[in-house]
Order: structure tokens, then sequence, then C-alpha cells
């Protein structure tokens, strides 16, 4: 089965997308895929926080910030169940890198397609996503662009995944499916 969980920063995507990883896997291999990287005091103690939160659920770590499918050669997609947190930082890393100044004009396509080629070698997934689209600030053409990017990956989930939700405050509006808790 594969999940696609979004939703606003801190409403508690990551601990039902584990939830739901955890009913999945039946015994099988439980597998994290971790996107962020840590370039900030900020970032380091959010990947605490999420590394804490796993803590005694036998979920193997698989650091994974760009090239999605390579981290399928390192774990057992026929028999796994992934949880790939988050989308929104495996698209960020894709897009911009310390060698380009700009943006990769082909990263949004080639990660959409990598996540939709993923969902479907594995035998389970879970996929958290960042809602990033609403605000009525003007923002920057790199901030709009990436909104874009993501909305195409996001989309791409939605698609191929069999359970849909956003999440907001620890509740889940279901869009297609149901989680598996």
């Amino acid at each position: 089965m594969t999940v696609f969980i979004s939703g606003g920063c801190k409403n508690g995507k990551s601990t039902i997308a584990e939830d739901c990883c955890l009913a999945l896997a039946k015994g099988g291999p439980l597998y994290y895929v971790a996107t962020m990287q840590a370039f900030d005091d900020e970032d380091r103690v959010r990947i605490k926080r999420h590394q804490k939160s796993r803590e005694g659920k036998n979920f193997i770590t698989l650091e994974q910030p760009t090239d999605l499918l390579e981290c399928l050669k390192r774990s057992d997609p026929e028999n796994g169940t992934y949880i790939l947190d988050s989308v929104t930082a495996l698209l960020i890393n894709e897009m911009y890198s310390p060698d380009r100044p700009d943006a990769d004009p082909q990263a949004a396509e080639r990660t959409a397609k990598a996540l939709e080629d993923f969902a479907k070698s594995v035998k389970n997934a879970v996929f958290v996503s960042d809602f990033i689209y609403s605000g009525a600030e003007r923002y920057s053409e790199y901030t709009v662009e990436y909104q874009k990017a993501l909305a195409l990956c996001d989309r791409t989930l939605a698609r191929c995944c069999g359970a849909v939700a956003e999440i907001s405050g620890g509740i889940p509006t279901m869009y297609k499916g149901e989680l598996p808790l």
C-alpha cells in the first residue's frame, strides 16, 4: 500500500506516517528514508527530534538526500515498508545545489518520476510532504518556482498512492482511500 501525507509544519504528519508504517509492516523490515540535510542548528534539532521519535520502533535509517532510487539497492523493496520524510527536503536538495547558482530546471520532473517509480517498486510506502501553497505574501521567483515543483511532486504522489491525507492539528482529512491505522 502507498500513502501520501501532506500538511502544515508541526501538525503531526511524521507521527501519523510512522504509525501507518508500523501498521503496514506486519513484521517486515521498516525503513526510514531520511532526506533532510542539516545546514544549521535548527535543522539539527529537528533531525534529532525525528530520530528520537523513532527510537525503539526498529526503523532502519537510509540517508538519501538526493537520487532517491539509490536507497532501494541498500534495502528490501519486495518486503519492506518505507517512510520517506520528506518530499519537501528531497526536492529542495535536487533543485538547489552548492554547485549550481540557479535551480536545476529538470529537478521537478526528475524528482516526480523518481517518487512514482519508488512507489511502484516497494511493497509499502508512506510519503510525507509539507503544504506550502497558501499565503497572502508575494514570494520571490525562487520560492514560486519551488512551490510549482513541489506541487508537481505532490500531484504525482496523490495520483499514484492508494491513500491521500492532509494533516492539520494531528487530525487527518482523507482525500482518497483510508489510512492504515
